[in-house]
């Protein structure tokens, strides 16, 4: 068994975070998940045809947490507003492997960041944690990187890093391919509604991958007094 979980020091930093978490088996390359992901995007457009993302609550309250951790928020933005502001502006996000589409797709709605591990990649556990300096990160580009110390990250066992400045960007060690199969899916929220906010985004990705696609998953959504989330085969 593994387990995912945000370091105590990060619950201190961010009392108002609302983690929601997922672990998924069997997931294929052929899962279908077009008209789901079509429907969420539907939403975004309309919450978009309001006003920009940067002016959703959900966008400010990362930002402001980038500002509190010392990052320019117009520089380094959270991966919900990266994929709002693509698609506000071309209108469409690339189609990538299906899972990560209707994941996109769900953060797009909620304009809440949702991160997807491949299991098989994360060695013993997966920990949001500041960073010591040494753990390892892998860009798209193949690039090698090391976060410098108190930088956010998502850390494992063997101290790679799978994702860099905590919602900012992840990292090809476990990019979702055709070869995935059990996934770990990951939203967090900091504004002012996100609990009820998190449980609807992650039903809705688990009701969709159950009814068209018969994959059962496991769900929780964690706090400061309940902060790991066990999961494996």
């Amino acid at each position: 068994m593994m387990h995912f979980e945000h370091s105590a020091k990060l619950w201190r930093d961010f009392p108002k975070l609302v983690p929601g978490v997922l672990f998924a088996q069997g997931i294929t390359p052929d899962i279908t998940t077009e008209a789901a992901a079509a429907v969420l995007a539907s939403t975004a457009a309309g919450r978009l045809a309001a006003g920009t993302e940067s002016e959703l609550p959900e966008i400010q309250a990362w930002r402001r947490a980038f500002a509190a951790m010392g990052l320019k928020p117009t520089q380094y933005r959270c991966a919900s507003e990266s994929l709002l502001r693509r698609f506000r502006k071309e209108g469409a996000l690339p189609r990538l492997h299906p899972l990560v589409n209707l994941c996109n797709a769900a953060s797009l709605a909620f304009a809440i960041p949702v991160a997807v591990f491949d299991v098989a990649k994360i060695k013993g556990y997966l920990q949001v944690r500041h960073a010591d300096g040494d753990e390892d990160y892998l860009s798209f580009s193949g690039d090698r990187e090391h976060p410098p110390a108190g930088e956010v990250i998502f850390a494992d066992q063997a101290r790679q890093a799978h994702a860099r400045r905590w919602s900012n960007r992840q990292s090809a060690y476990s990019a979702v391919g055709n070869a995935t199969t059990d996934v770990l899916i990951v939203a967090e929220a900091l504004h002012g509604s996100a609990a009820a906010d998190i449980p609807k985004l992650t039903a809705a990705i688990a009701s969709e991958l159950d009814a068209a696609c018969a994959i059962k998953t496991d769900v929780a959504v964690l706090s400061a007094s309940s902060p790991r989330f066990t999961f494996g085969p």
